[in-house]
């Protein structure tokens, strides 16, 4: 693929929402994106990775590769993690970069990339006390969460695969590009 898009590395978590992951990434795409999908160790097992590498044209990343090894993806105009699980919000606002996906979470705030996650836990999880401050600090770092009133709500327990409205992170990401004076 040629360098002629933005790039946006699409990072995933293991949630049951990863299963439709090829709908966001369509959805990408038909806005002038070129999509690279980056999904956690555990979020193999939710999606279709044939599939995804077929339809972006690039690997399915989910571990670092060696030194002297040329990376296969063009380097990232943003990135969007959908779905965010509650793991991997609390581990990133603490800079543990255990996985890729974290790794380049982690470095993308300090490049300044326009940044946007989109949690997706239960509401068990979300009433655990550091997923609050875990939000209310990558806010303080830049990154638009789009969660809370009126723009996602954790279901209960077992809810995992409700639908999910997938303009929303991407309408976020656009206002992100466009106004990038608008960090939170």
């Amino acid at each position: 693929m040629s360098r002629t898009s933005r790039v946006l590395y699409l990072i995933v978590c293991a949630s049951p929402r990863a299963r439709r992951i090829g709908e966001l990434v369509g959805r990408a795409q038909a806005r002038g994106w070129t999509v690279c999908v980056i999904p956690t160790p555990q979020a193999l097992k939710f999606i279709d990775r044939p599939t995804l590498e077929e339809q972006t044209g690039f690997p399915v990343r989910s571990e670092y590769k060696q030194w002297d090894i040329t990376n296969p993806l063009p380097p990232p105009d943003a990135m969007l993690a959908c779905p965010a699980t509650c793991n991997t919000g609390n581990k990133w606002v603490y800079g543990l970069a255990d996985t890729l996906a974290l790794a380049l979470l982690t470095e993308a705030i300090g490049l300044g990339l326009p940044l946007v996650v989109a949690p997706a836990l239960n509401s068990a999880q979300a009433v655990y006390p550091a997923f609050d401050r875990s939000v209310t600090a990558l806010r303080e770092m830049g990154v638009t969460v789009l969660y809370g009133p009126g723009v996602y709500g954790p279901g209960p327990p077992g809810s995992g695969g409700r639908p999910y409205d997938w303009e929303l992170p991407l309408e976020a990401l656009q206002e992100k590009v466009v106004r990038p004076e608008r960090r939170k």
